[in-house]
């Protein structure tokens, strides 16, 4: 893990206040937990999906549900590999503004292949609103209106000023962690931090 000069700071200062009040809709876990964790992450991206399928349900169990662990999700699309990365942060993100981030993240990722080579994907986007439960003429409204762009452009910008130049990558306590690492991994990078803060308590 190496240590970085710039933190990540999602480039908030420079986001409306109501793009700010996004940021947690796509936070889990405990204000008080002793880590937390920025991941930044493309929705069409492979090795992000394999990450939120596989890793991330057994790390929501052992380490966010239980107060350990306080996870951040940072948009980090990349259109010129990604071509459809950004209109399913866009989806995401207005599904945020309806508290539905969660679900919309586990179905876009669950569903990649069903979207990602699409040439147009927002018939099938626009498709997922009634499955997740969403507000029909907001989510309209929201997609529209492009009004989420600029706080995923502010995460893309966050992102690489902290040193993330592909996904996944996952920002932890002063240091990154760079690819879809096995659980183990996270386990005993996640465990050796909360074993030091609680030592020094």
């Amino acid at each position: 893990m190496s240590r970085l000069i710039l933190p990540v700071l999602l480039a908030m200062v420079t986001v409306p206040a109501q793009a700010q009040d996004l940021v947690a809709n796509r936070t889990q876990g405990s204000a008080t937990a002793l880590v937390t964790v920025y991941e930044m992450s493309d929705f069409q991206c492979p090795y992000c999906r394999d990450f939120a399928v596989k890793t991330f349900p057994i790390i929501e169990a052992e380490y966010i549900k239980t107060g350990k662990v306080r996870w951040v999700f940072v948009n980090f699309p990349i259109p010129q590999l990604h071509k459809n990365a950004v209109a399913a942060a866009e989806f995401a993100m207005c599904s945020a503004r309806q508290q539905k981030f969660w679900p919309a993240h586990d179905r876009l990722y669950a569903r990649q292949d069903d979207w990602a080579n699409l040439a147009d994907p927002a018939p099938y986007f626009l498709a997922q609103i009634k499955p997740l439960g969403l507000n029909e003429p907001a989510t309209m409204a929201c997609l529209t209106s492009g009004t989420t762009r600029a706080t995923i452009r502010a995460d893309a910008e966050g992102a690489v000023k902290s040193g993330a130049g592909s996904t996944p990558s996952f920002y932890i306590e002063g240091g990154m962690m760079v690819g879809n690492h096995p659980l183990a991994d996270f386990r005993q990078v996640l465990d050796s931090i909360i074993a030091t803060k609680q030592g020094g308590r």
